[in-house]
């Protein structure tokens, strides 16, 4: 349920897999102890609580906490469309979304999870952490005391900046001595309200801000890339704003929204029929919409990434693509000349048969098939035939992904390239491009999510059919709190959430991401996104993106290996960088500098200088921050955010002022 909230706030914050992992352990442990172990009893209680029911435990959890884009979606239906779904449908749709993805991820098993190649470095430190818990002591007194110190303390504090004192969220010097008066100093530096600013030399002391960062958990490398890309956005989104870049100067320097010649709120209801397709003698009189230019540079950056990403693993990986394509074994359902350890000790389990597999494929997509049709009113919101293709193109571009999250622990996401596909399969026709993302882009995040859980599952030598099981029990109860809480926050806070700008409280920025997408892309997609069109650059990024690491890696090759140059070219990786040019221009940014500062002296400093600490309490610390924080912004959000309906606004005062923004860098 808290990573429904954080989807309707301006902080894209999750719920943390390490404060599941350590929650876990510590009430296991307790139950284990409080619960007897005789008589019946011993079903319950069978013996001390071990590794591979931890790693079961933090699946299943994982799992339900995972915000489903088939949740978004039904929401951005609600508040942009009027179209509310049965409850029955839409929970079954969102199940039936998630179960496709899983159908796919057996199929490519012997690919992305047997081989030594595929280790998921993001999943290193929870294996790390459930090891050292496991296997070397237990989570002993002084430990235990340290992660409920820093639990208590964080809870306890972060109160503080979220709710009396929210100047806390976004410090600026900077944004203190304008004091509201000047734009630019807003744009460039603000950041203490939802679509602000970008946040330049903001310091926040609000770690459900921070830990957005995953500062004390991402390898230093990945964090460094991410930085370059954060200074280069820094300087080009502020460039191509005032520079006219994309016709955007007179629009908001930031917002997923759309936008009319004026500058006001598209009028998208003018140009939609009443079956939800282009009205063209409407749009004469409307006219086109337009991005923000911010927006419209983040999702051109989005797709130099994804082409970039192509050609930087087959130039720095080539090998390990080799292997892994060879004879294309990863069809087969053995794998017999796989020499990795791990695989080879857990052939001893019972795998989950392909036809079990592919009977869930075939059946997730007739019960999606059938919820598409089930709209209100008959509505029609997606074609079997476009459904079908579009889980096949997920299931043929979900190879590639995966094997870029499981050697690189890089996520690429394809939201945009799939909604202009769309635009193009569905040309006038809005809903089914907002379909179009939930199965050819949502499905290929799944199928990764479930290959991690099963590498996850044969690090710790947990049974496959187990894992398979508590994936399916996550999926579901996920499926039914979410869209619960879900229905909830948009009943309760409907106007906020469709405002183009949003507070600081709440907002609905990631829902009008895939409003706009169904407007722009796809209504008018050919009178935007065609060569020549006022947007064509943004498809045609993804094409540029296959040639920009070309000159790095020849740079690379031309130096000696031994260089400083030639270590720093291999440092170096460009979709990453590619990717956070763009971050920024969504809801609040104050958090980044702590971020950097944060990460630089916890994978560099506590990781080279401390190592012995680093190993036994930086992941402590990780989930004990993560999980104080998230549970007081839980109690905040119905106590007095709003979420039940009823918000209780704190009195003004210097770190809360009435009439400027909570970094006092934007009149209100």
């Amino acid at each position: 349920m808290p990573g429904t909230i954080y989807t309707f706030k301006p902080q894209n914050a999750t719920v943390s897999q390490l404060f599941c992992l350590i929650i876990a352990y510590v009430l296991g442990t307790a139950m284990h102890s409080v619960i007897p172990s005789h008589g019946y009893w011993r079903y319950l209680n069978p013996g001390p609580f071990n590794l591979k029911e931890h790693t079961a435990i933090v699946i299943m959890s994982s799992t339900a906490s995972n915000v489903a884009t088939g949740m978004e979606i039904i929401a951005a239906l609600d508040l942009f469309y009027d179209l509310k779904l049965n409850a029955a449908v839409a929970i079954f749709q969102i199940f039936a979304t998630q179960m496709v993805g899983y159908g796919i991820a057996g199929v490519l098993r012997t690919f992305l999870v047997y081989p030594t190649y595929a280790f998921y470095p993001n999943y290193i430190s929870v294996v790390n952490l459930l090891q050292s818990l496991h296997w070397r002591g237990a989570l002993n007194a002084k430990k235990r005391r340290f992660f409920w110190i820093l639990f208590a303390a964080i809870f306890f504090w972060e109160w503080i900046p979220q709710y009396p004192f929210p100047l806390l969220t976004a410090f600026s010097i900077i944004c203190l001595a304008d004091n509201g008066r000047h734009a630019f100093v807003r744009n460039l530096f603000g950041a203490g309200s939802s679509n602000e600013g970008i946040g330049l030399l903001s310091v926040s002391t609000s770690w459900t801000l921070i830990t957005q960062g995953t500062p004390l958990v991402w390898p230093l490398q990945t964090q460094i890339n991410s930085f370059i890309g954060m200074w280069l956005g820094y300087i080009i989104l502020t460039s191509c704003y005032y520079s006219n870049v994309f016709n955007g100067r007179n629009l908001p320097f930031m917002s997923t929204a759309l936008f009319d010649s004026t500058g006001d709120s598209y009028n998208q209801t003018a140009v939609i029929t009443a079956d939800y397709k282009l009205n063209a003698t409407a749009l004469e009189t409307v006219g086109l919409p337009r991005y923000t230019a911010t927006y419209a540079i983040s999702q051109l950056c989005y797709n130099l990434s994804l082409g970039a990403a192509v050609t930087y693993i087959f130039l720095w990986h080539w090998p390990e693509m080799r292997t892994a394509f060879g004879g294309m074994r990863f069809l087969k359902r053995g794998h017999a000349d796989i020499d990795d350890p791990h695989y080879k000790e857990m052939q001893k389990y019972p795998e989950v048969p392909q036809w079990v597999y592919a009977a869930l494929f075939l059946v997730s997509i007739a019960i999606g098939i059938g919820c598409s049709y089930a709209g209100p009113d008959r509505t029609v919101l997606m074609p079997a035939w476009s459904i079908i293709y579009f889980t096949f193109f997920s299931a043929i571009i979900s190879v590639v992904l995966g094997f870029i999250t499981a050697t690189t622990g890089f996520n690429i996401s394809i939201k945009y390239a799939i909604q202009i596909m769309a635009a193009f399969i569905h040309p006038g026709q809005p809903i089914p491009v907002m379909y179009a993302n939930l199965y050819g882009n949502s499905t290929s995040f799944q199928t990764l999510y479930l290959l991690q859980d099963l590498k996850l599952g044969q690090y710790t030598k947990l049974p496959p059919r187990i894992t398979f099981a508590v994936q399916m029990v996550g999926s579901i109860i996920g499926a039914i709190f979410n869209y619960t809480m879900m229905v909830t926050i948009v009943n309760n806070n409907r106007a906020v959430l469709k405002d183009p700008i949003g507070t600081r409280l709440w907002s609905g920025w990631v829902v009008q991401q895939y409003n706009s997408a169904s407007i722009a892309m796809g209504a008018l997609g050919k009178e935007l996104f065609a060569f020549g069109k006022p947007y064509w650059l943004i498809p045609f990024a993804m094409f540029i993106g296959l040639f920009l690491p070309i000159p790095f890696y020849l740079a690379w090759k031309m130096c000696d290996p031994k260089s400083k140059l030639a270590k720093g070219l291999k440092y170096l990786n460009l979709p990453i960088i590619l990717l956070y040019i763009g971050w920024l221009p969504y809801s609040v940014n104050g958090q980044w500098t702590s971020c950097m500062i944060i990460g630089v002296y916890s994978q560099w400093w506590l990781r080279t200088r401390r190592p012995n600490w680093f190993n036994k309490y930086n992941y402590i610390m990780s989930a004990a921050l993560d999980g104080g924080s998230q549970v007081i912004l839980f109690i905040l959000s119905f106590a007095v955010f709003g979420a039940s309906g009823n918000a209780v606004d704190f009195p003004y005062c210097r770190g809360n002022p009435e009439t400027l923004s909570v970094d006092r860098c934007m009149a209100t």
